[in-house]
């Protein structure tokens, strides 16, 4: 495997970062994960603007432009002649002191990994996943905003704990005033009465990838699609429930808390939107090896 990191490839072996990176002691930086089907990567500019809004964010210069970090992604996949996988892209705020100043970090450190994901067994997209709420409750606006996606996931990494130690697949997470943010690393989204439904990004989730790909696959199926703010009740008494991201892609949750969503079993639309999702990522993107 070979790895990007800062203009140059390295073997995995060899690819490392200084101790006094701000990544690594602050988690101060940002990233993104990137997902390429059969040669062509997927969603590839929204990715990288993503990004790059997560950097201006947090006032951190990537010190590339969006080409060369294009670019870079390609040719990493290339190099590691790659056809289906993942990206991973970090950006630090790269080798300083220890202390918090960013203004002593000069450079930012650039790192991209390109190698195999399996986020969840295959049969849970087949039954779907069981889900609980935690209480470990997301990022309030004011402290940091969710919408960026920094290297910083603590939050994120003690709800999906609680999940592990209840024995599900993912955690709910709910914010400060008890609505429906979204799962520790995944979009939830709900069908009741044929109209789909998920919380605003105002409620602490992430603008994900993949849940703009559902909004534009239910206009493009004529399915009403709604962002309200939205509690557990709203769980508990739907037809069906979906998660979305891009390593998950779009997976059915089937209880939370214990109780059974709508059948218990993934629903017809959640089916009928994963088999339109897998059309997607087979014929589109951006080619890598052309």
């Amino acid at each position: 495997m070979k790895i990007f990191i800062d203009g140059e490839f390295y073997d995995k072996a060899n690819a490392k970062i200084s101790v006094f990176d701000h990544g690594l002691l602050y988690g101060d930086g940002v990233f993104e994960g990137i997902r390429f089907y059969g040669g062509r990567v997927f969603r590839l500019k929204e990715h990288i603007d993503r990004l790059y809004d997560s950097a201006r964010a947090i006032c951190l210069d990537v010190g590339m432009d969006k080409e060369a970090m294009t670019k870079a992604v390609l040719e990493t996949i290339r190099i590691n002649q790659l056809q289906d996988g993942y990206v991973r892209l970090v950006v630090t705020r790269g080798d300083g002191d220890l202390g918090l100043n960013p203004m002593l970090c000069p450079r930012a450190t650039v790192i991209v990994i390109a190698s195999k994901i399996t986020l969840y067994p295959q049969e849970k997209y087949e039954k779907g996943l069981d889900v609980v709420t935690c209480s470990t409750r997301r990022i309030p606006h004011g402290a940091l905003s969710p919408m960026v996606k920094s290297l910083n996931y603590l939050n994120n990494v003690l709800a999906k704990i609680e999940a592990q130690q209840a024995g599900a697949g993912e955690g709910l997470m709910l914010n400060e005033q008890g609505y429906v943010s979204e799962c520790t690393g995944d979009n939830i989204f709900v069908v009741k009465n044929g109209v789909i439904s998920t919380p605003p990004v105002s409620s602490g989730a992430l603008a994900g990838v993949t849940r703009a790909v559902v909004f534009e696959m239910a206009a493009e199926a004529g399915i009403p699609i709604h962002e309200p703010l939205m509690t557990r009740y709203d769980i508990y008494t739907a037809d069906e429930c979906f998660l979305t991201g891009t390593a998950a892609e779009i997976i059915p949750a089937v209880r939370l808390d214990t109780r059974p969503i709508g059948s218990g079993e993934p629903g017809p639309l959640t089916r009928r939107l994963i088999a339109r999702f897998r059309e997607l990522t087979a014929s589109e993107g951006e080619s890598i090896y052309t």
